[in-house]
């Protein structure tokens, strides 16, 4: 042990702290770093766990990328099949890519108990991946297709309380045409599921059925479909997959991603990373500027004994060493103390979900925090680092220290 660490751990260890007038200030400094770190945790995890919580949602519904035709762009229902020419290898030669579903949307009215509802069904196929939708199915089972077309769908528990539809009823939907004066089609569905997002938005539109209703409502073939929706196996891919994909299919072919068909959702999340970078800034200067009042106030404290050592030799170099690993320590337990409160906080809120969200404004009903271990090790070395760095310009203060005026004044 060198001699800048011996004097340190000699002033950790004999409480040099106690009844003076830097005591008060220095639990203030810890505590400051307590609450910031406690913060930058929450926030962090917050943030993320709540963008991957509604990236997930909204992908469940419609992939992470959609292809059709150009004329399908703007409308809620799938007016042309997507082109036969298109090329399925670009899926299939994809690493990116964890699997993709053919699929059609029409619009439709449902008429029951004397409530009405404008809905839209989405047409999925009898090998349809239910991965990651199946967490959200809280009654019954998912949809049973065989080689007759099924008459069977999962509505959302919005739909089913609005309608007072529940497993196993039957309700009519009636599907309107382009030309106005055609007679309108009008099918007969029962209800073997019912499922809950939490994107109100979105469960109060959507239920799932056969797309083979919709290929003999549009008189298309068997093998026809309106979209392929594309699911990632990572979000951060979605950009450059959708880049690739139009690059690659033809003009009349549409290439969306969720960010661009939802921009809403998606440019209201970027806001997140903003807010938590200018809370970890203001919590590091704070957490900063506390630690350079007390590492002041204790060199003023202690100019006797800095006197003494220089007195006996010691450089400005090595007494600064003494005072920066001391503030450094401080820190340390700073940090200790408040990733203790942090991460015990979000494992209880992960447990027990106690605080509750809006749903029609954050998409989701309880908070959700998304830990992790690498971000947290960055974000604690990184706030250990700036706080140092911070600290090494106010230690200058000990080269202006005489060791005779010091002992003198004592």
């Amino acid at each position: 042990m060198n001699f800048e660490s011996y004097m340190a751990k000699r002033f950790i260890k004999s409480n040099p702290y106690k009844n003076t007038v830097s005591s008060p200030i220095i639990k203030i400094s810890i505590l400051s770093i307590v609450i910031g770190i406690v913060m930058m945790i929450i926030s962090i995890s917050s943030s993320v766990g709540l963008q991957k919580t509604i990236e997930s949602k909204v992908s469940s519904f419609f992939g992470h990328i959609s292809v059709s035709n150009f004329e399908n762009n703007s409308s809620f229902s799938s007016i042309n099949p997507l082109n036969s020419d298109f090329d399925y290898t670009l899926l299939n030669t994809n690493y990116s890519i964890k699997y993709f579903d053919k699929v059609a949307y029409k619009s439709a009215l449902i008429i029951k108990n004397n409530s009405f509802e404008g809905v839209v069904l989405k047409g999925i196929e009898a090998d349809f991946n239910w991965e990651n939708f199946s967490n959200y199915i809280t009654k019954g089972r998912v949809p049973s297709f065989d080689k007759n077309v099924s008459n069977e769908v999962i509505i959302s528990e919005n739909l089913s309380k609005k309608l007072l539809i529940n497993l196993d009823d039957k309700f009519k939907a009636t599907f309107f045409k382009s030309n106005s004066r055609s007679v309108p089609n009008e099918r007969i569905f029962k209800v073997v599921g019912i499922y809950s997002s939490g994107l109100i938005e979105f469960d109060e539109t959507y239920f799932f059925g056969d797309i083979r209703h919709i290929q003999k409502m549009n008189k298309w073939n068997n093998d026809e479909f309106g979209s392929i929706e594309i699911f990632l196996k990572k979000y951060s891919y979605t950009n450059d997959v959708s880049i690739d994909l139009y690059n690659q299919t033809s003009t009349e072919t549409s290439v969306m991603s969720i960010n661009e068909k939802f921009p809403e959702i998606f440019n209201w999340m970027s806001l997140f990373d903003f807010n938590v970078l200018l809370i970890i800034i203001i919590m590091i200067l704070v957490g900063g500027i506390n630690m350079i009042t007390a590492l002041l106030v204790t060199v003023l404290e202690k100019t006797t004994i800095i006197g003494v050592l220089k007195t006996i030799g010691a450089s400005n170099k090595s007494i600064r060493s003494i005072f920066l690993i001391n503030g450094t320590y401080l820190i340390g337990l700073g940090l200790l103390i408040g990733n203790f409160i942090g991460i015990g906080l979000i494992f209880f809120q992960n447990i027990t979900g106690f605080i509750k969200l809006d749903p029609q404004t954050y998409y989701v009903s309880e908070f959700p925090f998304d830990f992790n271990f690498s971000t947290l090790v960055i974000l604690n070395l990184g706030v250990l680092f700036f706080c140092f760095l911070m600290l090494i310009i106010p230690s200058y203060i000990i080269t202006r220290i005489s060791p005779s005026n010091s002992i003198r004044t004592k």
